[in-house]
């Protein structure tokens, strides 16, 4: 190979062909041409025809590497080749070129030549015709020792050993000859070309730029959308692509090794950072973090409650809602048991009683809400513990309580978790009974008194006030003794009365008719006569006693007073 003064390159096999039929020939010079691109190709041929055609009868005769219609298409009339094509032949020795100047890789084909003469049907094609290869000069790289590359221009030409190559770096000469050793890794640009065609100079070889991503569609990416990444580089050789998504460790997770990465229905759990790398033989690159925010509707929230040991009544108590939503989600909470209208609290994430109160015990829920739509948590419920609030006593039956009788004190309060009970009388240590209800049967003046009860459970304890039980019939006598006691008295002052009387109607002074003051004087009245009733101790404590737990104890004087009251006193004239 060696290139001309005026630019002609050409690389030939030269092989020579003849086609021949009938006196018909088309000899080609040769069969292939490997051609540098930018330079000019000139390809030759002869051609003969049958005896007693002459010169003046060829009508036409031109190359053509394409038909239409059936018929070869001029490269003359081609606009791909205008302006780049020469035709040339010789009418005594019959020879025939086609020049194309400037050609280029699209330019490879298959050339043929064809001529007619001016009679019908007397033309003629030299088939098969001559391959032109086009070829540019490529640098080929070559891992050698440890992190360097061996560089090499290359031609699908075979070229002469005498032709030189001239390197260059980032548009800068830096050597001459076949190769260079470069480090991996490296984001320079290399080229080469054959020295003579600088304007043909191999394409550049290069390792990644950082890489770039592209999301489509660009606008909001919802739950259940299609998405598609895009990773591209500037690179020479082509790169490769990687896509990661960053969970937080370490080392991003891989997944894929495409330059689209795509989500057909993407998901909640799809959000995140992404990046790709782009790595070819000199080099590697990363892009930046990608976030990708998929829009969607809240998930079922959870409830937390801080502290999660036992809620003591004061204590200070946090409920937190919390849920996953792009956007964020807003919070409500509620209290309520599910079978009425929910009785709304806040409307923060926290819900938070600095002395929680034994009322705020109960059912609670929250609701979270975007734009996308609402959800709603599982009911939760609060259990207060408290201790006894003062107990109350209740008395059954609560009507007067005669002896041997049955009687039941009922304690009650409010407590969590429920109270134990334990019965006292007052001024004593032991208890009398224990449980809610304390019953004394066969009721006797000894059960009389002051009763308590103690509620108590592992909060605290509390005592009742004193609740005061009787008996209408505390006295040792039972109420008929006093009753027929006391009609006995009676019975005997009447008629020692009685007897009284008899005595003094039988007296001689009173045998005697009375005598009449004279001149109407005044009878001064007869003074009154008393009869002496005594008591024994007995009938004395017994009218002193009460009849009724409600009545208090009579004075003596109005014992007295009563039984005087019922004797009817006897008036005699002494």
């Amino acid at each position: 190979m060696s290139p001309s003064a005026g630019g002609l390159v050409v690389f030939l096999l030269s092989v020579q062909v003849i086609q021949s039929q009938d006196g018909w020939r088309v000899n080609y010079r040769q069969t292939d041409v490997c051609a540098v691109k930018g330079s000019t190709v000139y390809i030759s041929c002869d051609y003969t025809y049958p005896h007693g055609i002459r010169y003046s009868d060829i009508k036409d005769t031109f190359w053509f590497t394409k038909e239409k219609d059936g018929e070869p298409v001029d490269l003359r009339t081609d606009s791909e080749y205008s302006g780049r094509v020469t035709y040339g032949y010789s009418s005594d020795w019959k020879r025939c070129y086609l020049i194309i100047t400037d050609v280029r890789e699209s330019d490879s084909a298959e050339y043929k030549f064809r001529f007619m003469t001016n009679k019908q049907g007397q033309k003629y094609t030299g088939s098969p015709g001559v391959t032109l290869s086009v070829t540019g000069f490529q640098v080929q790289m070559r891992r050698s020792a440890f992190t360097r590359l061996e560089l090499t221009c290359h031609s699908s030409c075979v070229l002469s050993d005498r032709a030189e190559y001239v390197w260059y770096k980032n548009e800068e000469n830096i050597k001459t000859g076949p190769s260079i050793l470069v480090s991996s890794g490296s984001t320079d640009r290399y080229s080469c070309y054959l020295r003579g065609y600088w304007n043909q100079r191999s394409p550049a070889v290069y390792g990644p730029q950082r890489p770039s991503v592209s999301v489509s569609p660009s606008a909001e990416m919802l739950e259940g959308g299609s998405v598609t990444l895009t990773c591209s580089t500037d690179a020479n050789p082509a790169a490769n692509y990687t896509w990661y998504k960053e969970d937080g460790t370490s080392d991003p997770h891989l997944l894929s090794e495409e330059p689209q990465l795509v989500f057909s229905s993407i998901q909640s759990s799809d959000s995140g950072r992404y990046s790709c790398t782009a790595k070819n033989q000199l080099g590697r690159k990363t892009s930046d973090f990608i976030l990708i925010p998929v829009k969607y509707l809240p998930q079922r929230p959870s409830v937390s409650v801080s502290p999660s040991a036992e809620i003591l009544e004061g204590d200070s108590v946090t409920l937190t809602c919390s849920t996953d939503a792009n956007p964020a989600a807003s919070y409500t909470w509620y209290k309520g048991d599910g079978t009425s209208d929910p009785h709304l609290l806040s409307e923060e994430p926290q819900l938070v009683f600095s002395s929680i109160q034994s009322s705020d015990s109960g059912r609670y829920f929250c609701t979270a809400e975007n734009q996308l739509g609402r959800k709603t948590s599982d009911f939760i419920s609060i259990d207060v513990k408290y201790g006894p609030q003062r107990p109350s006593v209740s008395v059954s039956p609560s009507a007067e309580m005669l002896e041997g009788g049955s009687v039941n004190l009922t304690c009650s309060t409010d407590a969590n978790p429920a109270a134990n009970y334990t019965w006292y009388k007052e001024h004593e240590d032991s208890p009398r009974a224990s449980g809610q209800i304390f019953t004394i049967t066969d009721f006797t003046a000894e059960h009389s008194g002051n009763y308590y009860c103690e509620a108590q459970n592992e909060m605290g304890r509390s005592n009742s006030t004193l609740r005061l039980i009787t008996s209408s019939g505390a006295s040792p006598w039972p109420i008929t003794t006093a009753v027929f006691a006391l009609t006995s008295s009676i019975f005997l002052v009447i008629i020692m009365i009685l007897s009284v009387l008899m005595i003094r109607k039988k007296s001689p002074q009173s045998s005697r008719p009375a005598e009449r003051p004279e001149n109407n004087a005044q009878i001064p009245p007869a003074e009154p006569c008393y009869a002496t009733v005594s008591f024994s101790r007995n009938q004395e404590d017994l009218l002193y006693s009460n009849v009724s737990p409600t009545r208090p104890p009579r004075r003596k004087e109005e014992v007295e007073e009563v039984l005087y009251s019922r004797v009817n006193f006897v008036r005699t004239e002494m």
